[in-house]
């Protein structure tokens, strides 16, 4: 059985900026952002990708064409070939009916009420409703897709499905969060030999969102929301514990059954007073780094606090031992780690996909089946490969800007180490590109660890970004113990857990370390990464430490890299000191105009 699953609407940003003013700060508050496809062969995925990696718009939530065709080339097959598209988002008229009656019942003016009406059925007709999903992908994909070939799947059930597939269970207990699916923003859980399960007790509806209300924390702090999250997160380490968290008293209700209500206004206007009343702050405070930092850390101790309660009453309802963690709020990986060190579960699973980039495959996952027997290791490499000719030609473009030698496996590796250790910053682009938010090894840029100031160098000569953000370590998973406090974890690949680093490391890798002393870091073997494996060896054996700094080949702004030209592109207008591409070693020529 052959099932492409895809996520995106042609009209999504449109829609939402007329009916909802998401645009600017607010431009990813959308339904479809994270735009991808993946196909899946016989139970098992064979390729993925996000729209954003071949499209170069960040974060697209348009219909993805690109990534559909892709990953049919990459099988060698074509849309006729394909038994099912599934499609991770199902408004039935059950959904349908039930925001109609949820509208006329609420307690706003009548007028308001048709406001909303009109919106919400302006949305549905041009594009959540199967007729317009449909019309969606005749149209941008010029197919005569026959009806029945089309599957809608539940949003949640597709996070899930792709945590299931990418851990290889099909027993657990699960735990899905997210900013909103068609009714809820989280549900809890069993799966049971494949077979989704949702308790009626602990789900949450999208009014009381946790992920929607962090979002908003973000925003009042100058961020963007349901994008820089992660930087709130890493912000909120230079808090201390908090005493006393307002938001827990004034904003958030805890139920015995696992749910909870949150009181936060939704308009801007009104939750930035809120924020203001509630935090003693003012338009010149948000600007206060101290300030700042203090919110960031009530905010991720809310997000503690209440994940932790969903997670006790999960662990009380359920046999199973294993949780499957998935949905945007899962990459909370600070808040996801605490969960499984204090909770009755003895392991917990987040997967490379967690947020909405896994839906495309989780949707796919669930129409095919998952498989009976899982494979014994799921890759996140799983997008476009370039071979030497295709790389050959991207360096022909840029001959006049940079030279290249092409060395050997060994001469490249052993060369790669001597400019680690001499302080240089490394751009790797190898294999299949990564699948999901977080470079995993093969589109990285990566550095010396032992070198206290490194972050600042990258953060500012690099990456372009905030000097307070941190960096994750890339460490060979037989070493990983040995620097770093595991807890209940024995690997973690997908960079989705924080680990402390364990004090006779820190003064050793403090480019690694986090204020807090922690690190998010991927344990990496030959298996898994054989490239990137061989490299932390070489280093290993050179320096004694067998781990590196860790960061998305890009720039802030920007989709991380996926083809030559695109690394190319990066390399040439940062400061990285070196290219290594496949074979190629490529530095930028002496005298280049800048």
């Amino acid at each position: 059985m052959i099932v492409v699953g895809y996520n995106g609407f042609t009209r999504s940003a449109e829609l939402f900026a007329k009916l909802y003013g998401a645009t600017g700060v607010d431009r990813h508050q959308l339904i479809g952002h994270d735009a991808s496809a993946a196909l899946v062969v016989d139970g098992e995925v064979v390729a993925a990708v996000e729209e954003e990696r071949l499209s170069r718009a960040k974060k697209t939530s348009d219909f993805p064409v690109h990534a559909i065709r892709w990953c049919l080339r990459q099988a060698g097959i074509g849309l006729d070939d394909v038994d099912v598209f599934a499609f991770p988002w199902r408004f039935a008229p059950e959904v349908v009916d039930r925001t109609i009656r949820d509208i006329a019942d609420g307690g706003m003016p009548v007028v308001a009420k048709f406001d909303q009406l009109g919106r919400a059925g302006e949305l549905y007709t041009g594009m959540l409703g199967r007729a317009a999903v449909h019309a969606d992908f005749m149209t941008r994909m010029d197919y005569p897709l026959d009806p029945n070939s089309l599957a809608l799947v539940p949003h949640h059930t597709a996070h899930l499905m792709c945590g299931a597939y990418v851990a290889g269970v099909r027993d657990a207990a699960f735990l899905v969060s997210d900013g909103r699916a068609e009714t809820h923003s989280a549900v809890m859980g069993e799966l049971r030999g494949g077979v989704m399960r949702a308790f009626e007790q602990g789900s949450v509806g999208m009014d009381d969102s946790l992920a929607m209300a962090y979002g908003k924390i973000t925003r009042y702090l100058g961020f963007v929301p349901n994008n820089d999250e992660y930087k709130v997160m890493g912000l909120a380490a230079y808090a201390p514990p908090p005493t006393r968290n307002p938001l827990l008293v004034n904003a958030v209700q805890l139920n015995e059954d696992g749910s909870y209500r949150i009181f936060i206004p939704g308009e801007k206007k009104a939750y930035y007073s809120f924020f203001d009343a509630l935090f003693e702050g003012d338009s010149e405070k948000r600007e206060d780094f101290e300030f700042r930092v203090k919110v960031a850390g009530l905010a991720q101790h809310m997000v503690e606090a209440v994940t932790a309660h969903q997670v006790r009453v999960l662990g009380a309802a359920t046999e199973f031992d294993t949780l499957l963690f998935e949905g945007g709020l899962a990459l909370n990986c600070v808040a996801g780690t605490k969960m499984l060190q204090r909770s009755s579960f003895a392991a917990m699973e987040v997967g490379f996909g967690a947020s909405d980039p896994g839906v495309s495959i989780g949707a796919a996952v669930h129409v095919a089946g998952l498989p009976e027997r899982p494979a014994a290791t799921r890759t996140p490499y799983l997008g476009p490969a370039y071979d030497e000719a295709e790389m050959l030609s991207a360096l022909a473009e840029h001959e006049d800007d940079v030279e290249w030698a092409e060395l050997d496996a060994a001469q490249l590796t052993a060369r790669t180490v001597e400019l680690l250790t001499g302080k240089k910053v490394v751009a790797w682009f190898q294999g299949r590109t990564e699948y999901g938010p977080r470079a995993l090894g093969n589109r990285s840029i990566l550095a010396d660890p032992r070198f206290p100031d490194i972050k600042d160098v990258i953060n500012l000569r690099v990456k372009h970004r905030e000097p307070f953000r941190p960096f994750a370590p890339v460490v060979l998973a037989s070493e990983a113990p040995r620097l770093f406090d595991l807890g209940k974890k024995t690997v973690s690949p997908y960079m989705t857990f924080v680990f402390p680093v364990r004090a006779e490391y820190r003064d050793r890798i403090p480019g690694a370390c986090h204020v807090d002393g922690t690190a998010r870091i991927q344990t990496v073997d030959g298996a898994a990464n054989p490239e990137l494996s061989a490299l932390l060896h070489a280093f290993s054996a050179s320096t004694g430490v067998p781990c590196l700094l860790n960061t998305s080949f890009n720039v802030a702004g920007e989709p991380i890299v996926c083809s030559p030209r695109d690394a190319l592109r990066c390399f040439l207008k940062t400061e990285i000191d070196q290219l290594v591409m496949g074979r190629f070693m490529v530095a930028k020529r002496s005298g280049r105009d800048a």
